[in-house]
């Protein structure tokens, strides 16, 4: 039945003004509960709206005691107000598992209908204890239901028979009708209350580990940035440029720059895969190793076939090798074996770009492991590309690595980057593509320098407001002019 049934069934039973009095009663007991919802003590709350509840029901129907019992979604008790007042909570319990077993309340929640006991001494539902303060013999009880699940039972006494007729049961069902609207809004701002002061815990936990995980990543910042080097080397006769724009605060993208054995340099140019703390960690790695392999100056095994002109293999030799360009550029190989080895449940790989320089002579032996195309820039533009010479650095142990040589002559520049670079987007989703680099690389230049600003003006030009997606990483290497 709807609460329009409800009312119209109600205005044939009730005069005017008893329904007025009912409505001022239920507006009564939505002001109070406004003013209460504010306060932050659920239980007191709750406690008071059982006692305005049971006080505006007396008033309504010339009871003199009333309970009422709220009941959760599992049927189960979760708070009270008895009619023989304080009680302890032993007490408390007992009794009304008693009354909702055999008494008349359990069998209102049962049937979820109006318990009407015109006479208690002639009717089972009413059970009487031994100690009872107060002899009722007229009883009314209600199901307080909202959306058909039960909140709880109201019952109301009187001592004398038949007090309780069809047009005061009629009265008080229309504000018990409210009052269980009332009780669900009064468990609803509680437990919105109770989630609010969940969520700003939850809000100052999260907010605390944020900044130790900003802490962290702090720190995981400048571990890598010392793995970077600080300065480039100094080289007789050569400039060397680098720019390194990291999309977050830990990059995957590495560059570096080394003296080697024999006067030879190292020169670096990478990209981890994937982003964050573990591309950052693998970067560190691939650095290392590159660094202290491409150093070894005696071999336990030889890994460079000068014949096929490759890196990679299990020729087994116990002899020791002149140190030399062919013998430094195995780095590429070895540091393949250990990532692929000792980390292949990782599936972390790296395309890059090794190089090993004769600064005297301007010859540079390299290996590009499934990297982005290196270029060669003269005067005129582009003048020779580089491009892979075998696949990414760790996907599979002992393979095997093409290696070839160019001659870099004055006035040369060398320009190597990661696909940060092309990938980069605009606003409008727009890459930078390579095309846009190739324009970029074929226009006149004078020096490595007025390379790489072109590109990077270019470049975040391009970008704009967008958000930076990846990390841009370039590295030039320049032959003086005599």
């Amino acid at each position: 039945m709807t609460h329009e049934d409800i009312d119209r069934k109600v205005s044939k039973i009730l005069s005017a003004d008893e329904v007025v009095a009912a409505f001022q009663s239920q507006s009564l007991l939505f002001e109070k509960f406004i003013s209460m919802a504010r306060s932050p003590d659920e239980p007191e709350v709750i406690k008071t709206m059982l006692r305005e509840t049971i006080g505006i029901a007396i008033k309504l129907t010339g009871a003199e005691l009333g309970s009422l019992i709220l009941i959760d979604s599992d049927g189960l008790v979760v708070d009270s107000i008895l009619s023989r007042g304080e009680v302890s909570p032993e007490n408390s319990s007992t009794l009304i598992k008693s009354v909702l077993k055999e008494g008349l309340a359990g069998w209102v929640m049962r049937h979820r209908k109006i318990g009407l006991v015109h006479d208690t001494a002639k009717d089972d539902r009413w059970l009487i204890f031994p100690d009872q303060p107060y002899m009722a013999r007229s009883a009314l009880a209600l199901p307080i239901i909202s959306n058909e699940m039960l909140l709880g039972v109201l019952t109301l006494l009187h001592p004398r028979p038949h007090h309780f007729t069809k047009k005061i049961v009629e009265l008080i069902n229309i504000t018990v009708n409210q009052v269980a609207l009332v009780l669900e809004n009064v468990y609803f701002f509680n437990n919105l209350n109770d989630s609010l002061q969940s969520l700003g815990k939850a809000n100052k936990q999260i907010e605390a580990y944020s900044q130790a995980l900003d802490q962290e990543l702090e720190k995981c910042r400048q571990i890598q940035k010392d793995f970077l080097p600080k300065r480039l080397p100094q080289l007789d006769n050569w400039y060397m440029e680098e720019f390194f724009f990291p999309a977050s605060r830990v990059s995957g993208d590495f560059y570096d720059a080394f003296l080697l054995p024999g006067g030879y340099t190292g020169l670096v140019i990478g990209d981890v895969c994937d982003k964050g703390v573990g591309s950052a960690l693998f970067m560190a790695l691939f650095r290392s190793l590159l660094r202290i392999f491409a150093g070894e100056a005696q071999l336990s095994r030889s890994l460079v076939d000068t014949k096929s002109q490759t890196v990679g293999g299990t020729i087994e030799t116990g002899s020791i090798r002149k140190y030399n360009q062919v013998e430094a550029i195995r780095a590429v190989a070895l540091t393949n074996d250990y990532i692929a080895q000792e980390h292949s449940e990782m599936c972390m790989f790296a395309t890059l770009f090794f190089g090993v320089l004769d600064p005297k002579n301007g010859r540079l032996i390299y290996v590009s492991g499934g990297h982005e195309t290196v270029f060669i820039i003269d005067q005129n533009g582009i003048r020779e590309e580089l491009p892979a010479t075998g696949p990414a650095v760790g996907l599979h142990p002992q393979a095997q690595f093409k290696y070839k040589q160019i001659q870099l002559k004055p006035g040369d520049i060398l320009f190597s980057y990661t696909d940060g670079v092309i990938d980069a987007r605009s606003p409008d989703e727009e890459r930078f593509t390579r095309k846009r680099l190739s324009a970029l690389l074929s226009q006149p230049v004078s020096s490595a320098f007025e390379l790489m600003e072109r590109i990077g003006t270019q470049l975040f030009s391009h970008i704009g407001k967008a958000q930076q997606e990846d990390d841009i990483t370039m590295l030039t290497l320049q032959r003086k002019i005599p």
